[in-house]
């Protein structure tokens, strides 16, 4: 059973209660961890307290090789943790290599981000004085991390925070916990409680670190449910929330592009990670004169995708991480069904794999937009069709939603990209390449879909409160100053 880590320390905490890991292809259980309580939050949040004074003083350049240090652990242990990544959350190894690769990048691109980023020095409004602007760290920062990315997510709040001088508490997910505690090896190198890895219920572990009255920084990411608890308990307080919640992600697939290559970008955004990612393809809107060759293209290629466990190379579409969400998704499809919906293929478990929550990759047409199926994130492999006239109407449809995660364009008329750019009402967006991150450009929602920023210089920032520095550095009395000159 693995521990909790708290101060430089394992732990099983004081509940006494455990969590049941369980992987989603095999439904065996993988492992048990602690179920923490609100004694194991106040424990973490106390050592990460005494750890933030002398954390937020270490230069730059030291902080900058520690989190180098981080990145070259992650590698090392790539192979290890791409397996415990695939027996908690379904995902392929393949992916979850990479995904190890792209973490210790994170971790890279801030240590190189924050060896020349302390403020700025602006004009004063008189000569012998100085004015500053600082950026400093904050203090305690609670990152709440969700089931579909563990680690990658988990690094695009951690990365920024250490590097801004901050001290973190990590809650992850209680379905993929393991990864998580595993990265004590990682970060043990750190002074003690810079760090701290917690594991319980959302219900009483995330409220109570949202709730605490010394942890002035929320990082989440998860549903926009969920987000607008926290949004509300936080308010209590002012603190500063960092939200990246749910998406409706629109694609345009207009008659001038590479139909072939649309095809094949689709079903990698629509399918990726059994479609748990909060930037997949949720509704697709193909313009008329190719909509029913892009239906069948599109069909023909999802009908071949492998189903299977994430162990196999040869697994294109994963299982979904557990029975109720599973269950969800089927309600969800055959709801579209009563509605008028076609399901060209899929829609149903696959026979031959007995066991796991797999569902086949499933491609949904007559669907009409404001159907319930639209209206709300699916979270599963499941792409609905749908068809557009005019691109004025493709960017009206694609709008036409209270999320603002990301969007996709295809099309090589540059008029309608500049277009499309400009008016998609989205903090992402794509043209011809779905669901690619830069880890040097900024991610994040607008509308329902979450505030703030991951990545980029704005993901340091999000970690990071303003100070204004003023310095009359001669000291001069002011004519201004009582008692009033004559």
């Amino acid at each position: 059973m693995r521990r909790l880590w708290i101060d430089g320390e394992f732990t099983e905490g004081s509940t006494g209660r455990t969590i049941q890991v369980v992987d989603p292809a095999t439904e065996e259980i993988v492992d048990v961890v602690p179920k923490g309580g609100v004694a194991e939050v106040d424990r973490a949040v106390a050592a990460a307290g005494r750890a933030f004074p002398a954390w937020k003083r270490v230069p730059a350049l030291e902080r900058a090789e520690l989190l180098v240090e981080t990145a070259r652990r992650l590698r090392a242990n790539r192979e290890e943790f791409a397996i415990t990544l695939t027996r908690e959350t379904g995902r392929t190894l393949r992916k979850n290599r990479g995904y190890v690769d792209w973490s210790a990048t994170c971790f890279e691109y801030y240590a190189g981000l924050i060896r020349d980023r302390r403020g700025r020095v602006i004009p004063s409004a008189e000569t012998g004085q100085l004015n500053l602007v600082l950026q400093e760290p904050m203090g305690v920062v609670g990152c709440i991390v969700p089931f579909n990315y563990p680690l990658m997510l988990l690094a695009w709040k951690v990365a920024p925070a250490l590097a801004a001088g901050n001290v973190v508490v990590i809650k992850p997910a209680s379905q993929t916990p393991l990864t998580t505690l595993d990265l004590s090896r990682v970060f043990d190198h750190l002074p003690r409680g810079v760090v701290n890895i917690i594991t319980g219920a959302g219900a009483e572990v995330g409220d109570a670190l949202v709730m605490h009255p010394d942890v002035p920084c929320i990082a989440f990411t998860g549903s926009t449910a969920t987000g607008q608890r926290i949004y509300r308990m936080g308010a209590e307080r002012i603190k500063k929330l960092h939200l990246e919640l749910g998406g409706s992600d629109a694609v345009i697939v207009c008659a001038d592009c590479d139909l072939e290559a649309a095809t094949r970008a689709v079903a990698w955004t629509g399918f990726l990670n059994a479609g748990q990612v909060c930037t997949s393809a949720e509704r697709v809107y193909v313009e008329q004169p190719v909509h029913r060759r892009f239906l069948e293209m599109f069909s023909a290629l999802t009908s071949k995708l492998v189903v299977g466990p994430g162990m196999d190379e040869k697994t294109e579409v994963t299982p979904l991480i557990g029975r109720a969400e599973r269950d969800q998704v089927e309600a969800r499809v055959q709801q579209a069904r009563r509605e008028g919906a076609e399901i060209v293929t899929g829609g149903r478990r696959p026979e031959r794999l007995t066991k796991g929550w797999f569902y086949e990759p499933t491609v949904l047409a007559g669907m009409r937009h404001g159907m319930s199926l639209l209206k709300e994130e699916i979270f599963g492999p499941v792409v609905p069709i749908l068809s557009f006239s005019t691109f004025d109407e493709a960017l009206d449809l694609a709008n036409d939603s209270p999320y603002g995660l990301g969007a996709t364009l295809f099309s090589t008329d540059a008029k309608k990209v500049r277009r499309y750019y400009e008016e998609i009402q989205v903090g992402n967006v794509w043209v011809n390449d779905p669901l690619v991150d830069n880890p040097a450009g900024p991610f994040g929602g607008m509308k329902m879909s979450g505030l703030g920023r991951e990545l980029g210089e704005e993901g340091l920032l999000e970690f990071q409160q303003t100070k204004h520095v003023h310095w009359d550095i001669e000291g001069r009395i002011k004519p201004w100053w009582y008692p009033l000159a004559d």
